[in-house]
């Protein structure tokens, strides 16, 4: 096999996108109604204003496939609501049918989704540029059959696959320095965690007990976090493998902690889905050993892993506490310092970038040239010029952000790029990244409690499906889900309620009685308090939580109201609107199902295909081993017609193995959620 074919990680990649692709169009479609129904809280026909110009204009100001509309005779938010079940149609398709997972249906898919994007205000702030930037890196990516036919390895993959690991690094190398830059007192005393589990958004019942460790320990996981994040992203570029290897199991660590300690739906998941730009097939099939080189190999890692181990250990002066009995650590550096090291690192990180993008290109460029035949090395040198050149320009116009956590490299960026990225801007194409820039509720966790009544005397509390209310109640666990209203309500405790605009028009549809929005609030209406008289008084306090201590068996503590808002009922209207929906089913139980279906269906989809292998057995010993590799490079589809049975058979055992591993990673992903950060970074932006 070829020293570093990336066939089998790239196929697990896409797969991956689609299974994500799938969850945040149903995670969405669920929730559309109350939130951008025409009596949700905020109509998405009021962010398109049909001034009757021609459609180019239209799209040009606003790329959104929601143009088409009224030109549809549909109502905006019933249009949100066919694009989104288009988008899970497509990307179900593309997790049960290898052939759809194409570049012409990533294409699509990202349309779809830019399509929401556009339309979706506060509430898709949170992941989606993220999710975004990623579908659109599938586009290069995927194969394109559609049009095409073959499903060959082209000899450009490599390339495109690397931007994934550049947008991997972005992403982990700056939610790591905007801690420290942000200058938040909690990341560099390294306490950070004690607040976190408890303050986060929507914590698991993991979070508790999280919670509940000696502080040495949390401040070693901050530690932890700060090496992963900054330090560790560098080795991703690595030409050693094995500390590509170790970096993706260190990512891959961080985010299943993550996954299990907080619920942030799809994020982790994509998350762990870029981390699969450090495998390659040899990792994914068997080890090969040469022994002088690979124990020469082991050294230096062990060299650069010591290095890692030394510097945390002088950054964050660890040391052993007796009187504890555990590991006392602190920030050993100051502001100043950590300045010079990012003024030192920016820009040498951007020429990692580059030389390793060279490398990648140029490799693929000797690939184009070993093919046989005039026409074909011609037209797969064409190739290369365009995907080469294509992601050049995507890792040019991905630097302005990169460089967004240091002012002065940023400035020093050379002016062609800039524009380049004010043109793309607008559609998500590239975004800076860096998480969690301060930590939240360090005096107690703040959250919005709304109370409902009839005649202002006797008041209820209106609980949410999932967000901390009921003081009895233990956390969820959610993940791949997103319920974006319990999400902003998060944000709306952190602040003044005149940030929150869409809260007021919360308000006024739960006076109104409005199904949709209380939907959002409880799926299934009935454990609703007012679902058969709408409450004539709302009021919302800001509360303070707490876990509870250890002993105790509860799982929250609240203190007293802070600030709290009043609004008298309005005159009630009643409308009429057929949504296609599974009444009374919570979002991430038909999030979850749907995953599950997929996924056992490509697992039994791959014993199918081994079956058939062990039934004929004379083909399958005729196959040598190079055979395999070369197959399991090519064959990713359905053209086995053209194929003799012996390729077919091996190839079939190969996309066995890979919808194995791709089920598996599945299960470490899918538990996936990630961070506040990102949404206190946009909140920063606005």
């Amino acid at each position: 096999s070829n020293m570093g074919e990336i066939v089998l990680p790239r196929r697990m990649f896409l797969w991956c996108m689609a299974v994500i692709y799938l969850t945040a169009f149903v995670s969405l479609y669920v929730q559309i109604p109350g939130l951008y129904g025409n009596e949700g809280l905020l109509p998405a026909r009021w962010q398109l204003r049909y001034s009757g110009k021609p459609l180019v204009e239209q799209l040009l100001s606003s790329p959104t496939l929601l143009w088409l509309g009224p030109r549809l005779g549909l109502d905006t938010h019933t249009a949100m609501e066919l694009l989104c079940l288009i988008g899970a149609a497509l990307s179900l398709a593309a997790t049960l049918v290898e052939a759809f997972r194409d570049s012409v249906v990533f294409f699509c898919l990202w349309v779809l989704y830019l399509s929401m994007y556009e339309v979706g205000q506060v509430f898709l702030y949170f992941q989606d540029n993220l999710l975004l930037e990623t579908g659109f890196l599938c586009i290069l990516v995927a194969p394109l059959t559609l049009i095409r036919g073959s499903r060959g390895v082209r000899e450009h993959d490599r390339v495109t696959f690397w931007l994934i690991r550049w947008l991997l690094f972005r992403l982990m190398f700056a939610s790591g320095v905007v801690k420290l830059t942000s200058r938040c007192p909690t990341w560099w005393g390294l306490t950070a965690l004690t607040y976190h589990y408890e303050t986060q958004c929507i914590p698991t019942p993991l979070a508790w007990f999280a919670h509940q460790l000696p502080v040495w320990w949390q401040k070693l996981s901050v530690v932890g976090a700060f090496v992963i994040e900054i330090a560790v992203p560098f080795l991703f570029f690595s030409p050693l493998r094995r500390l590509r290897l170790g970096a993706f199991y260190l990512q891959v660590l961080l985010q299943v902690l993550i996954i299990l300690s907080g619920n942030y739906n799809f994020f982790n998941l994509l998350t762990v889905t870029l981390c699969l730009s450090l495998l390659d097939d040899r990792h994914v099939y068997f080890w090969l050993h040469s022994k002088l080189w690979s124990w020469l190999c082991y050294l230096l890692e062990l060299v650069v892993w010591a290095l890692v181990i030394v510097g945390t250990v002088i950054s964050f002066d660890l040391q052993l506490d007796t009187v504890k009995k555990g590991i006392s650590s602190r920030t050993a550096f100051t502001y100043h310092q950590f300045n010079l090291f990012l003024k030192t690192v920016t820009i040498p990180s951007i020429w990692i970038g580059v030389l390793s993008l060279t490398w990648e290109m140029v490799t693929s460029l000797f690939r184009c040239a070993c093919v046989s035949g005039f026409f074909k090395r011609f037209w797969g040198t064409v190739q290369w010029t365009v995907f080469a050149g294509a992601a050049a320009s995507m890792f040019a116009v991905s630097l302005v952000p990169f460089t967004f956590i240091e002012y002065d490299s940023n400035s020093r960026l050379w002016p062609g790029v800039r524009q380049a990225y004010e043109m793309v801007d607008r559609y998500q194409v590239v975004n800076s990244y860096g998480l969690f820039r301060r930590m939240t509720g360090v005096g107690g966790r703040p959250e919005v409690v709304i109370e409902g009544s009839s005649d202002g005397v006797t008041w209820t509390e209106i609980e949410f499906m999932y967000k901390p209310g009921n003081l009895s109640a233990s956390p969820p666990m959610l993940t791949p889900h997103q319920p974006r209203l319990d999400w902003q309500m998060w944000f709306a405790a952190l602040g003044p309620n005149t940030q929150s605009p869409w809260f007021t028009s919360l308000m006024y549809r739960l006076l109104q009685g409005k199904r949709d929005v209380i939907e959002l609030i409880q799926s299934d209406v009935s454990q609703y308090p007012f679902h058969q008289q709408p409450p004539a008084y709302l009021r919302a306090h800001r509360y303070r939580y707490w876990f509870t201590e250890s002993k105790a068996d509860g799982s929250v503590l609240s203190g007293s109201p802070h600030a709290s808002l009043c609004l008298h009922a309005l005159k009630k209207e009643s409308a009429l609107w057929k949504h296609f929906t599974v009444r009374g089913v919570p979002a991430h139980t038909l999030i979850w199902t749907l995953i599950a279906c997929s996924a056992t269906f490509c697992l039994v989809q791959g014993l199918r295909h081994k079956n058939k292998d062990v039934e004929k057995p004379s083909d399958a010993h005729k196959a040598t081993a190079t055979d395999r590799t070369e197959n399991a490079a090519d064959g990713s589809s359905s053209d086995h017609h053209e194929k003799s049975d012996e390729q077919q058979a091996d190839e079939e055992d190969d996309k066995e193995a890979d919808s194995e591993d791709e089920v598996e990673e599945e299960g470490e992903e899918e538990n996936e959620v990630d961070e506040e950060d990102e949404d206190e970074e946009r909140i920063e932006k606005r």
